[in-house]
């Protein structure tokens, strides 16, 4: 298994971070197999969507309605409401698998893989991609 870690800088606000470029560059060339995407935080996910067309703003606002960041939560140090970062794994989960055809990701046509972080606290992430030859 081939194995890599990338940072990501992802600010201090909550964002949808596209990082599809940083997982073809990992697998170009390397034939047939699976990626594997790994955020090795506990308040940050993973998740595969269509991007630039307003479903990135959409996801953080579903967030937002599902999971407010307000005093609600009993996880509470750092940001108000930051209990809410913690929980964000449970329904965005910090790991995605995908194929690899031919030293190519085999997403659909609009679809990105993204990171999602709440968490205005950490504006610096890791992400792990291993590559498993078929």
């Amino acid at each position: 298994m081939r194995s890599e870690v990338i940072t990501v800088q992802t600010g201090s606000r909550p964002t949808v971070r596209d990082i599809t470029a940083e997982a073809e560059r990992f697998v170009s060339g390397q034939g047939d197999g699976l990626l594997h995407v790994f955020v090795p935080h506990a308040t940050a996910g993973l998740a595969v969507i269509e991007t630039g067309s307003g479903s990135d703003d959409d996801l953080l606002r579903t967030i937002d309605d599902l999971l407010p960041a307000d005093e609600r939560w009993q996880h509470r140090h750092g940001s108000p409401g930051h209990g809410r970062d913690h929980v964000l794994p449970a329904f965005v989960p910090p790991y995605a698998t995908l194929p690899v055809v031919d030293g190519r990701l085999a997403l659909g046509t609009w679809q990105s893989i993204c990171l999602v972080d709440t968490n205005g606290d950490n504006p610096s992430r890791k992400v792990r991609f291993s590559f498993l030859p078929g």
